[in-house]
C-alpha cells in the first residue's frame, strides 16, 4: 500500500523508517520530509496550509493512509478536512487537538474532572499577570497558551525572570498570545508516557525521559529536546495504573462528554512526585525526540497498529516490544536554540555504522547538489539499543565521533540518571 507522512523532523524520519521495514508498504511519500526520508521515500514540497492541494495530491497518487507527525496541522484541523473526503488519517481531530493547542483548555478540563496538576492562574494581560507574580512563591512556571514548539515554558526563579517571560509571551515571541498561564512549580522528576488510541479503546505505547534544557546538568534555555532515553526509570505497575486511572481515563471521559473521541498518539507529560503523577501537559502526537528512542524498540508492524486505530480495531492488536533499552542524542546547530547558521554542509555521514541496534535519524537537513546540508536547529538524532544504557550511550558517542561535525554540538550527559 501507499502511505503519506506529514512533517520534516526526526520523529517523521523514525516513523518513515519503521514503516519502510513493513512488507505491506510499497511506497511512502513525505510532506516535505528531509534528507534522511529522501533516501527511503519520495519527498514532496507542498504548502501544508493549503489543505486542498494536499487532498488533490493524495487522490492523484492513490495514497491510502496519511500519518500526521507534527502538532500544527492537527490543531489547524487537517484530520477533519481529509476525513470529509473519506481519506484515512492517523491523528486526532481539531477539537481533541486543543489538548495541546490550548494549555488553558487542558487546565480547565483538569479542574472539571479532578485530574492532578499544578495549581494555576489564567491572565489576559501583563499587568494582572505581574500582579499575581508579586504575590507568588518562587520558582513559578510561566507558559504561553498557544503552540510554541516545546519552547513556550519558563521556569522562573525570581520576579524579574517572571516579568521578562510575561513580556516576551505577550509581545508575540510564540505568536499572538491572548492568554498566559502561571502555575506552581512541582518538584519531582519528569516522565513522558505514551498511549495510542482508536476512538474507542487505547493501549500504552511505552515511556521515555526527555532532556529539554540546552546545557548539561539540565541548565540553560528550553529546547524542543536534546535527547531522550526509553523506558523511563520511574515507571512501575502501580504508577502506570495511577496515570491511567487519574489522568488518561478522566481526560477521555471529558472529551467524550464534550462530543469528541480521541484517535492517534497521546503524549502525557508528567511530573512524578513520590510515585504520584501530576499532569504537566498533553501533546497530541508522538514526542520528538522520544519517538526516535521508542520506535526502534517496537516489534509489531507499525502499519498494522495505525490501520487498527483508523478502523477502531486496536483491541485486536497485540503490541510487542523488544527487551532492550534505548538512548537518543540530538546533534544541534551551533547557536541553537537562538540564532544559528543554515546551509552548513555535513560530511562523513558514510562513516556512520548503522544496523538493527544503531540508528541515525535526520531532522533539520536537506539534500542539495548531492550534499547534505543542515538547515534546522536540531539536525541529526543518534540512537542505540542495548540491554545496558551505558553501552547504548557509548555506541551513540562512537558514531558522533565518526561524524566529527564542527558545525554543531550535543549534550554529553543524556541519560545521566540511568547511565551512572
Amino acid at each position: 500500500m501507499k502511505v503519506g507522512i506529514i512533517g520534516s523532523g526526526g520523529r517523521e524520519h523514525a516513523i518513515c523508517q519503521s514503516l519502510k521495514n513493513s512488507n505491506k508498504i510499497n511506497k511512502i511519500f513525505c510532506f516535505p520530509g528531509n534528507a534522511g526520508t529522501q533516501q527511503i521515500a519520495e519527498n514532496v514540497k507542498i504548502d501544508l496550509e493549503k489543505f486542498e492541494n494536499l487532498k488533490n495530491f493524495i487522490f492523484e497518487n492513490k495514497i491510502e493512509l496519511i500519518i500526521v507527525g507534527p502538532e500544527k496541522p492537527l490543531v489547524d484541523g487537517l484530520v477533519d478536512y481529509l476525513e470529509k473526503f473519506q481519506i484515512k488519517v492517523f491523528g486526532p481531530n481539531k477539537f481533541s487537538s486543543q489538548l495541546e493547542g490550548s494549555k488553558i483548555f487542558t487546565k480547565e478540563l483538569c479542574k472539571k474532572y479532578k485530574i492532578p496538576t499544578a495549581k494555576f492562574g489564567i491572565f489576559e494581560d501583563s499587568s494582572k499577570a505581574k500582579n499575581f507574580v508579586n504575590n507568588s512563591n518562587f520558582p513559578i512556571v510561566v507558559k504561553a497558551d498557544n503552540l510554541a514548539s516545546g519552547k513556550g515554558v519558563y521556569i522562573c526563579h525570581s520576579k524579574e525572570e517572571a516579568e521578562t517571560a510575561i513580556d516576551e509571551i505577550f509581545n508575540g515571541k510564540f505568536g499572538i498570545a491572548k492568554n498566559i498561564l502561571i502555575e506552581e512549580f512541582l518538584k519531582g522528576e519528569e516522565m513522558s508516557f505514551f498511549t495510542i488510541h482508536d476512538g474507542v479503546s487505547f493501549k500504552t505505547f511505552e515511556t521515555a525521559q526527555d532532556h529539554k534544557r540546552v546545557l548539561e546538568g539540565d541548565k540553560g534555555k528550553n529546547t524542543g529536546g536534546m535527547g531522550a532515553y526509553s523506558p523511563s526509570r520511574l515507571i512501575n505497575n502501580e504508577l502506570e495504573k495511577k496515570i491511567i486511572n487519574k489522568i488518561i481515563n478522566p481526560t477521555l471521559k471529558g472529551l467524550s462528554e464534550m462530543g469528541s473521541e480521541y484517535k492517534g498518539f497521546l503524549y502525557t507529560g508528567l511530573m512524578i512526585v513520590d510515585n504520584e503523577p501530576y499532569l504537566i501537559e498533553y501533546n497530541v502526537r508522538m514526542g520528538d525526540p522520544e519517538c526516535q528512542t521508542i520506535l526502534p524498540r517496537l516489534k509489531t508492524d507499525l502499519i498494522d497498529i495505525f490501520l487498527a486505530c483508523c478502523e477502531k480495531e486496536l483491541k485486536e492488536i497485540n503490541i510487542e516490544w523488544k527487551n532492550a533499552k534505548s538512548l537518543c542524542v540530538v546533534l544541534c546547530s551551533n547557536g541553537y536554540p537562538d540564532e544559528f547558521k543554515k546551509n552548513i554542509q555535513i560530511n562523513n555521514l558514510n562513516n556512520i555504522k548503522l544496523n538493527l541496534d544503531n540508528y541515525m535519524f535526520h531532522a533539520g537537513t536537506i539534500k542539495k547538489n548531492e550534499k547534505i546540508l543542515a538547515v534546522g536547529g536540531r539536525v541529526l538524532n543518534f540512537v542505540s539499543l542495548s540491554n545496558d544504557f551505558k553501552i547504548a550511550k557509548k555506541n551513540v558517542e562512537e558514531n558522533l565521533k565518526k561524524l566529527n561535525w564542527n558545525g554543531g554540538f550535543f549534550r554529553k550527559d543524556i541519560g545521566y540518571k540511568v547511565v551512572e
